[in-house]
């Protein structure tokens, strides 16, 4: 299953009550926080509300295999 990965960048002090309660919603309380919500289409659209003060990766969330392949032939 993928994973969006959402850390909170930037402080919500002073900014609109709607922008705070987006973040509030998404499990986001302090600066540096991090969570973990799966790809949905409403998720997205609340990263899209607050953009501009979150960092998202999206991510597989698939173990380590434990090897690597250094080069193909």
């Amino acid at each position: 299953m993928s994973y969006f990965r959402i850390t909170l960048i930037r402080s919500a002090i002073g900014l609109p009550r709607r922008t705070t309660d987006v973040l509030k919603a998404l499990g986001l309380k302090k600066r540096m926080a991090t969570v973990f919500h799966p790809v949905s289409q409403s998720v997205a659209g609340q990263i899209m509300k607050v953009k501009e003060l979150v960092e998202e990766v999206h991510l597989e969330r698939k173990p380590d295999p434990g090897y690597y392949i250094e080069k193909r032939l």
